[in-house]
């Protein structure tokens, strides 16, 4: 798996040995990140269950201003430390650009001067019917006041998410028990 695209691109990320982890595709990437545009530069990011970190890393090498990753497992916040410092040296940017939050997604608020213009979510297929729309609920008040801000969401294909005030802009992907990307705005 690698950075697909920006001044990082073909940047090996590192993923944690014997953890349950994830890690968003390169080509689901991009085409979150090909929808996505225009709204990529200068952005502010919140990427939850973030495990290796491909969400933020992607947009922080495509132009996005920084933000946060929330991951609560020890070896990926360990990988995720090392494929930030890699992303960052290649995209000349500096790591002071992102945080790491390593506590539970459930539990983590933002700063009170911190809003998102993106928000990544890839939580555990497992806990999408139980979680989805509860995080849908939460993360509407992490985003900043622009209409512009979007909330990406990694789900298996067979799964359908809706929420009040949410609506899907688009779905990228397809096919039963493949992963597919929803691009939520608010409504």
């Amino acid at each position: 798996m690698r950075i697909s695209g920006g001044r990082a691109r073909g940047i090996p990320l590192r993923s944690p040995r014997g953890v349950d982890i994830r890690p968003a595709m390169d080509r689901l990437r991009q085409g979150v990140f090909s929808s996505l545009g225009a709204r990529v530069e200068g952005a502010r990011f919140f990427d939850f269950f973030a495990g290796t970190g491909s969400y933020g890393l992607e947009a922080l090498s495509r132009g996005a201003a920084g933000g946060f990753f929330i991951e609560d497992n020890r070896a990926a916040v360990a990988a995720l430390k090392e494929n930030i410092a890699a992303v960052c040296r290649s995209a000349g940017r500096p790591e002071s650009a992102v945080r790491i939050s390593p506590t539970d997604v459930l539990r983590w608020t933002p700063p009170a001067d911190e809003k998102a213009d993106l928000i990544f979510a890839d939580p555990p297929f497992a806990d999408i019917p139980l979680l989805g729309e509860s995080l849908l609920r939460r993360f509407a008040g992490f985003l900043g006041p622009s209409p512009a801000g979007v909330v990406v969401f990694e789900m298996p294909g067979e799964l359908e998410l809706a929420c009040e005030g949410w609506r899907c802009l688009r779905r990228i992907g397809h096919g039963r028990g493949q992963p597919t990307c929803c691009l939520f705005v608010r409504c």
